[in-house]
């Protein structure tokens, strides 16, 4: 069947009403898997391409990413590893001896004090590339709008301090660690007040991993105090502009889900399989946050497509009932999921979950 894309669908899915079918959703499905999917290849710089993807797999958005740095990738070829590479290590002779890791905000930090926060080219940073934003607008069908990528505000604070240096901050000079806090979030701020300039985009979606499989990476009220007001502030411009605001974080959020919801995030990605139960997830918070996920990755990777098809029958009937609830995998589709195994996801989502629901 031809499958048209309709952002409202979406928007209805996220008011916790029922529209035609449930919505699909996803922020990076590996190119190789797309070019698979529409036959022919699919690229980096292709919006052509990627659009027909998107549209022709069922979805109602494109994801474009702006910001410093990359979901899934982290650091590689972000805007912070260009900055870090081209103008904090200027010495090329050096460049050549070391090997990426000595630079790479995975395995250095740069910001180690005042000086160096002083000093770090934060100006850089804020010339972001809109132009995939722009070249799009050709592209999209009717009903088709596009999600950006942003976020990793507490990514990003501490890979430039270096993870052991920001814990230690936190109590010798947690006036550093708001400054940077503060600093990446400003950022943000000037990113976002561009897109929302744009009304060919629908939703914003904040990448940033602030768990782990039991529970969260650090104390929740270092959360309250340095992050969680900014995404409020991000929460509160979509808002505003009538926009929605999503949240892919992996882990055990279970913690901070009053918080996220506090936050004003309208979906919250992908209720981490590995470590959380999405049934319990929906019967204590769905109906206060739309829920994405949670076909997971290790399913995609190794089950048989007969699995894949179980898994998404049990959760459109248990999950989808009532709206609040957008299928996807859970966390990507990456390229060593099994090309059947994301087809089955798809051609299962699209027989039985229209409404009503009647597996």
């Amino acid at each position: 069947m031809e499958l048209k894309p309709d952002f409202e669908r979406f928007r209805v899915a996220v008011r916790h009403q029922e529209a035609d079918r449930v919505p699909f959703y996803e922020l990076l499905v590996d190119y190789g898997i797309q070019s698979r999917f529409i036959g022919r290849e699919v690229s980096a710089d292709d919006l052509e391409s990627q659009v027909e993807f998107w549209a022709a797999a069922g979805y109602d958005f494109i994801p474009i990413t702006v910001g410093m740095m990359e979901p899934g990738g982290v650091t590689k070829d972000s805007a912070i590893s260009k900055v870090i590479e081209e103008v904090v290590l200027e010495d090329e002779e050096e460049a050549e001896e070391r090997d990426d890791p000595a630079w790479s905000l995975e395995y250095h930090s740069f910001i180690k004090d005042r000086a160096d926060f002083e000093a770090f080219p934060w100006n850089v940073l804020t010339e972001l590339n809109y132009d995939k934003f722009e070249d799009v607008r050709q592209f999209l069908p009717e009903g088709m709008k596009v999600i950006a990528v942003s976020g990793k505000i507490f990514t990003l604070t501490w890979m430039l301090m270096g993870f052991n240096h920001f814990a230690l901050s936190l109590t010798d000079d947690r006036a550093l660690v708001a400054d940077v806090f503060n600093r990446v979030a400003d950022i943000q701020y000037q990113s976002l007040t561009k897109v929302l300039s744009m009304d060919h985009i629908g939703a914003v979606w904040t990448v940033d991993d602030i768990a782990m499989g039991n529970g969260p990476m650090i104390m929740p009220e270092v959360f309250r105090e340095f992050l969680f007001p900014s995404y409020k502030k991000m929460s509160r411009m979509c808002h505003d502009s009538n926009r929605i605001f999503g949240m892919h974080t992996d882990g055990d959020i279970t913690k901070l889900m009053g918080d996220l919801i506090d936050i004003g995030i309208d979906v919250l990605h992908p209720i981490d399989p590995t470590c959380m139960d999405i049934h319990k997830a929906k019967k204590d918070f769905g109906d206060r946050v739309c829920l994405a996920g949670n076909v997971s990755n290790e399913m995609l990777q190794n089950a048989q497509p007969a699995e894949i098809e179980a898994r998404v029958k049990e959760l459109l009937r248990d999950i989808a009932p009532g709206g609040g609830y957008l299928l996807s995998a859970g966390n990507s589709v990456p390229a060593w999921a099994k090309f059947e195994n994301y087809k089955a996801m798809i051609e299962t989502g699209i027989e039985y979950g229209r409404y009503p629901i009647n597996i």
